[in-house]
């Protein structure tokens, strides 16, 4: 399993009362990404709030909450989402992200939200890695359709089922169409909440990158709450070791 990117997503969607250790703030974020790759994440993703508590693309926001996890994590890489929330408007999230002052090593953006093929183009211009989310086949066919994938840093699929053999089934389609179209750029699986350790098992099975933190799942493999993201990475790393070593999940 040598080569196995391991994503530590610090936060996502998820607020202190999903999770009491789920970070936010600048200061936050730079501790919880310290920890993280100190447990053996090899890169960081993080959505970006602003003071008042909401997703946020705003430039000054990111470049806080950039510059704080830079400072705690040098040389790793740092990616934020572009995810719609933080900014529904297609055109208002575009002028927002091209305004960005401080950049990431690389962003995320949803291929499944309106305006994702033109954010794409952008980023592209301004040399921010790309990883294109593609949550169903659909979105599989417009990679090809927009034929820009051979840009991209790597593609996400991130199956939305909560139904393990579901998520994989879905994954094996999408697959199937970055194949036919000879799309062999990186790609790196992960589940959500009740697929997030079963989709991590397949990707790591694959050889495939893949991610763990409080994003995914706020729950150990055994059902068990996690204390904080170093705990979801220290028992990624485990798995990958325990699966380099023997075919068979562990326990």
């Amino acid at each position: 399993m040598v080569g196995v990117l391991l994503k530590a997503c610090l936060n996502g969607d998820r607020r202190s009362d999903d999770h009491p250790a789920v970070p936010q703030t600048p200061a936050a974020l730079a501790t919880d990404a310290r920890c993280a790759v100190a447990a053996g994440a090899d890169a960081i993703h993080l959505h970006v709030y602003g003071t008042n508590g909401i997703q946020s693309l705003d430039p000054d926001d990111c470049a806080a909450a950039i510059g704080a996890v830079r400072v705690a994590c040098p040389g790793v890489p740092v990616g934020l989402s572009t995810v719609a929330i933080a900014e529904p408007d297609p055109a208002r999230r575009h002028a927002l992200v091209a305004a960005w002052t401080v950049m990431p090593d690389f962003v995320s953006v949803n291929l499944g939200e309106a305006g994702s093929g033109e954010l794409c183009a952008m980023l592209f211009t301004r040399g921010i890695g790309v990883e294109a989310g593609l949550a169903t086949i659909a979105e599989a066919d417009d990679v090809v359709r927009l034929a820009f994938a051979d840009r991209c840093l790597r593609l996400l699929l991130e199956p939305a089922e909560q139904d393990a053999e579901a998520a994989l089934d879905t994954v094996a389609g999408i697959e199937a169409v970055l194949d036919a179209a000879g799309i062999r750029i990186p790609r790196l699986l992960h589940g959500f909440d009740a697929t997030a350790w079963p989709v991590l098992d397949a990707a790591v099975a694959r050889g495939l990158d893949t991610r763990i933190g409080l994003e995914d799942t706020i729950l150990r493999p055994d059902g068990q709450p996690a204390r904080d993201n170093a705990e979801l990475v220290v028992i990624a790393r485990a798995w990958i070791a325990a699966r380099s070593a023997s075919p068979d999940p562990p326990g």
